[in-house]
């Protein structure tokens, strides 16, 4: 295997360049990882904080089938689709997920009462994220 030294001293340059401690490159089966030594840090650790798993909800799950904005009315100081308490049916509404300037309906998948609304008007959601809980 021949050394490209050529493209290994672009990496160290990028390196300096963006203050990397390290550079990964491929391009097809070959493969160049180029790191510097860091001198004087001789140990990093990382502490998690001591959060308390957080206990799951029983009850029937609405998630959000896409990633965007959830929004609780359909328009701003409107009536919001449901409330904690509002007995609702399957396909209903219950919220809009805003992507790409398109407004999504999220359809309830199925009857129930609603237990627990999950996220905050205005709120980012992600793909599966609950949004509502059903008794």
């Amino acid at each position: 295997m021949k050394i490209d030294k050529k493209l290994i001293k672009e990496l160290k340059d990028y390196l300096d360049e963006f203050n990397l401690s390290e550079i990964e490159y491929q391009d097809g089966t070959k493969k160049v990882k180029v790191a510097k030594n860091i001198s004087g840090i001789t140990n990093i650790t990382a502490h998690k904080p001591n959060i308390p798993p957080k206990k799951e909800e029983s009850g029937t799950k609405i998630t959000s089938p896409i990633i965007g904005t959830a929004y609780l009315a359909p328009e701003p100081g409107g009536k919001k689709f449901v409330e904690v308490g509002s007995q609702i049916k399957k396909g209903q509404t219950v919220m809009i997920v805003e992507a790409m300037k398109t407004m999504n309906h999220v359809p309830s998948t199925s009857d129930g009462i609603v237990k627990k609304v999950l996220v905050q008007d205005g709120e980012a959601v992600e793909f599966g994220q609950t949004l509502i809980l059903l008794k």
